[in-house]
């Protein structure tokens, strides 16, 4: 198995438009992260009007943002460009040692908790009762993926941003963020560690912002979509977080209204090769993108 893929180019691009009535700060998200597998070749933030955005990190969480704060009436253009590199990585399932609670880091510890809206608490005894039979964590997790694809249906718009797993596990519907929350619900609930990841995603179609939720197993952070909606290999980070509460493109404190969402995510490389579930199935691998 050719585990380590060559390094891919992609241009991911976002456009967001505000029509501004009263004072109002924003925490915006949308930059993307420089981590191991993934490097910024470059960038651009442009605020319309020209307005100075601080930037910043939560403490053990490499997502930035950026705050700006807006005081008069009118329209706020956002836009960001940037040329991207990823490189990742298939690794044989059978490598995956499975987890052991006493061995795993510190910093990963409170992503084995309940959150806002990864109700793992809730969803504990339901979990055990579906996915219990199961031992080994690569194992768990996807189960968990595959059973979230069959069961769960997606339905552009179906929820809002009060739904949490519980819900989506009621409606037996919702949309990217849902099917995340309830993967990353189900993994806590069995002893998983697992975390909200927001992307943009090439080929996704229509073109907006993904989430998926990524495990820890063996000392690596895996990469899993319950949507099937985009290649696995053309994921672009953007943040990570406990859930969608960390990792909103946009937190608004004040009342503007959004008028405008554009985003694109194209491969720079004419040899892209996507990469599938179905895909890590047969070559019985698993894939990281962290």
């Amino acid at each position: 198995m050719d585990d380590l893929h060559q390094p891919m180019n992609f241009r991911v691009n976002c456009a967001l438009r505000y029509t501004l009535r009263d004072p109002a700060t924003f925490l915006f998200s949308i930059q993307c992260m420089e981590m191991g597998a993934q490097r910024i070749l470059t960038e651009s933030l442009r605020f319309t009007p020209s307005l100075a955005a601080k930037e910043f990190r939560i403490s053990g969480n490499e997502t930035r943002f950026s705050r700006i704060t807006t005081l008069d009436e009118g329209i706020l253009e956002v836009s960001y460009d940037a040329d991207v590199r990823i490189s990742p990585e298939l690794v044989p399932i059978a490598t995956i040692a499975s987890n052991q609670l006493e061995d795993l880091p510190p910093e990963v510890i409170p992503l084995l908790f309940p959150s806002r809206y990864c109700q793992s608490d809730r969803l504990r005894q339901t979990a055990h009762e579906m996915f219990g039979h199961l031992t080994e964590s690569h194992e768990i997790t996807l189960a968990i993926r595959d059973w979230i694809a069959s069961n769960i249906n997606y339905v552009s718009g179906s929820s809002g941003e009060n739904c949490s797993a519980v819900d989506t596990l009621a409606r037996r519907e919702g949309v990217c963020r849902d099917f995340a929350h309830l993967g990353i619900a189900f993994c806590r609930a069995l002893n998983v560690p697992a975390r909200y990841a927001t992307f943009y995603a090439h080929q996704l179609d229509p073109q907006d912002f993904h989430a998926c939720f990524e495990a820890f197993i063996g000392g690596a952070w895996y990469t899993f979509d319950p949507t099937g909606l985009a290649p696995l290999n053309g994921l672009i980070r953007i943040a990570t977080g406990r859930d969608a509460a960390d990792a909103a493109v946009c937190t608004i404190f004040g009342n503007p209204e959004l008028t405008l969402s554009w985003v694109t995510c194209t491969c720079l490389d004419a040899d892209f090769f996507p990469i599938t579930q179905a895909d890590l199935t047969e070559r019985r691998a698993a894939i990281t993108l962290a």
